[in-house]
């Protein structure tokens, strides 16, 4: 189907059709996950046919060039794209976040340019972060005046999916103390991003550091407000970046499950006393990815089930906002649990549908625990854990920091 926009026909974007066209990429990117990960090789082509197809429009509105999804639209694309490569999924994630901005926030900065920077197919990353040895938070990156423009100096962490981005978003400190918030093009001069990112998971979402040497920034390129700036109504306004994270755990789960049955069917031998004279009849075997199954559809449904809380809050304000804001947060937290133990318990068990051999780095199975592990540190479940407590007992607000 076609419209037009601005004068100009324009291919009418759906849910379905979005996702019928990622799905020749996702297959490629599950398939060489393992093999990728191995020799550190990025899937830029497979990334930039999932830009192409429109991906992060999943959740912008049809009049504005989207394919009009919810936000349980969003999450089941992020939990299919995590279940082919988490690393891939991770590395979208500013991406998705800005468009969640841009679908969510009439009042987003700069609004206009961004959404049609979505349409044009490009890519997002940024970070705050810092590995300066200061309190976290601490920004020591530099911005100086330099007519109408700045220059910037500094160092960031954790630039997740930068190498895959067009445009990256920080922030510095100016000579006077004010913190200036900025998005540059990637190819910038003076700005380096560097594959130096060494955890012992997610190794290929590219979240290691970005060198600002001598950066020009201009003024129209400085923003007052982004991705963590509090909106008045509801100030929790990281819970989506909270149900991306679990949606990437629910992701590696339903892969781990993909990689048992698999196994099982293919490779897999009983062990010399099994009463099974095939690994898929073996009771032990059967009992095993059950629980592998069990743990992926909680996963998959708990986090569902909090995106659906967001769609929820949309549109609400005032004192309406505020509470359905806290009570959301605490849904997602409550998800985020969940789906991280469901995660570390289904990478953990698929290792028991096979015997030494399923051990062989050449299979790669590791990188699902790895990956869920990593992801997981992002915000410490047992933080999530003792909010939700206090919430339901006293009825003590979440933090508005953006973790919950």
């Amino acid at each position: 189907m076609t419209a037009v926009r601005d004068g100009q026909p324009t291919t009418l974007l759906t849910v379905a059709g979005i996702r019928a066209a990622i799905q020749p990429a996702l297959d490629r990117l599950a398939a060489s996950a393992r093999h990728r990960e191995t020799v550190r090789d990025y899937a830029i082509e497979d990334v930039r046919e999932l830009a192409a197809a429109g991906i992060a429009l999943t959740g912008i509105a049809p009049s504005e060039g989207g394919a009009g999804g919810t936000v349980r639209d969003v999450t089941e694309v992020i939990i299919e794209l995590a279940r082919a490569d988490s690393n891939v999924a991770q590395a979208l994630r500013s991406t998705f976040l800005i468009a969640h901005q841009v679908a969510n926030r009439p009042d987003l900065p700069q609004r206009d340019l961004v959404l049609e920077r979505l349409r044009n197919r490009e890519l997002f990353a940024g970070t705050a972060n810092e590995r300066t040895g200061g309190a976290s938070g601490q920004t020591y990156a530099t911005a100086r005046a330099d007519g109408a423009d700045w220059i910037v100096d500094g160092e960031k962490y954790y630039s997740t999916g930068a190498v895959y981005a067009h445009w990256f978003s920080t922030q510095a400190i100016t000579e006077d103390g004010t913190l200036l918030r900025f998005t540059v093009p990637t190819d910038r001069a003076g700005l380096e991003i560097l594959d130096d990112f060494d955890a012992v998971g997610q190794r290929l979402t590219a979240s290691g550091t970005t060198r600002f040497s001598g950066v020009r920034v201009a003024g129209a390129e400085v923003t007052t407000g982004g991705l963590i700036d509090n909106v008045s109504d509801n100030p929790w306004a990281g819970s989506f970046a909270q149900l991306y994270l679990a949606a990437v755990q629910a992701g590696i789960a339903a892969r781990a499950l993909d990689d048992a049955v698999l196994y099982v069917r293919e490779k897999a031998r009983p062990i010399k006393h099994s009463s099974a004279a095939a690994s898929v009849d073996d009771p032990y075997v059967r009992q095993t990815v059950g629980e592998i199954a069990a743990r992926a559809q909680a996963a998959r449904a708990v986090v569902l089930l909090a995106a659906e809380q967001l769609q929820a809050n949309r549109g609400l304000i005032g004192e309406a906002a505020r509470t359905a804001g806290a009570a959301a947060a605490v849904h997602v937290a409550q998800a985020g649990v969940i789906a991280i133990e469901s995660a570390l318990r289904a990478a953990e068990l698929l290792f028991d549908v096979g015997g030494g051999s399923i051990t062989d780095r050449g299979l790669g199975f590791d990188r699902h625990w790895r990956n869920a592990r990593t992801a997981a540190n992002h915000n410490p479940r047992q933080w999530k854990q003792a909010v939700a407590g206090a919430y339901h007992l006293t009825g003590e607000d979440p933090p508005t920091t953006g973790l919950f």
